[in-house]
């Protein structure tokens, strides 16, 4: 279900494998008890969360003040996410920002929209990912539901494996939370972790994208246009 990737005395990190849920199911949270079980923790606060398909990293907090102040953090805007993709179809730009209120749509799908009251915001590099696809680094401003799986079907990328917004089926939906950085008593903590599982992250050209990024926060990312005064 998991690899524990850190252990500090206020909060954990781990890396989700593809295919687990971190919702409750009947008021329980298989994948935290699992984590529970192994570091001996009588319990786990989940900071932020991933979609099941999505792999990588995801914080948990090891008490309630710990919990607060990581999520405080969040609400705030302090973290810098950054996730990686592989998706089918060549993009309608090389790089850029999408930008644009998430509504609902069908079944259990979103749309972008071009009103920007309260927008989604995604910054993003792509590079060549083998066979015709391509490989996204991104990284998100805002946490909307979807938000990175719309925003790259929105520019004609939709990720492979993804059985909503996808264009091909694969062995996983091709989703990674790759880097982690956030202020913790007075200390910047960061992470990276490259994906493994699925097939797709092995070949050269995404292999070669993940050595040219092994520092995303150092990375000159597409200006996001600031608001006229």
């Amino acid at each position: 279900m998991f690899d524990l990737v850190y252990q500090h005395s206020d909060f954990l990190v781990i890396n989700k494998h593809p295919g687990i849920s971190v919702h409750k199911d009947d008021n329980d949270q298989p994948l935290l008890a699992a984590v529970a079980e192994q570091t001996g923790d009588e319990k786990l606060y989940l900071i932020h969360r991933l979609d099941k398909m999505t792999s990588g990293l995801l914080l948990l907090g090891r008490n309630k003040t710990a919990a607060a102040a990581l999520c405080a953090n969040f609400a705030e805007r302090r973290v810098e996410k950054f996730y990686v993709a592989i998706a089918t179809k060549k993009p309608k730009k090389k790089q850029g920002v999408v930008i644009g209120d998430m509504t609902r749509s069908r079944r259990s799908s979103w749309k972008l929209e071009t009103t920007k009251v309260n927008p989604a915001i995604t910054q993003f590099f792509s590079a060549a990912g083998g066979e015709g696809r391509r490989i996204f680094l991104c990284k998100p401003h805002t946490g909307k539901t979807h938000q990175i799986r719309v925003a790259l079907r929105s520019v004609g990328s939709g990720i492979t494996g993804d059985d909503i917004y996808g264009n091909e089926t694969a062995d996983r939906g091709y989703l990674h939370a790759y880097g982690l950085r956030f202020p913790y008593q007075g200390e910047l903590q960061q992470f990276l972790c490259p994906p493994s599982i699925g097939k797709l992250w092995s070949t050269a050209e995404a292999q070669q994208a993940f050595t040219e990024w092994l520092q995303p926060w150092t990375l000159s990312w597409p200006v996001l246009a600031t608001k006229k005064q």
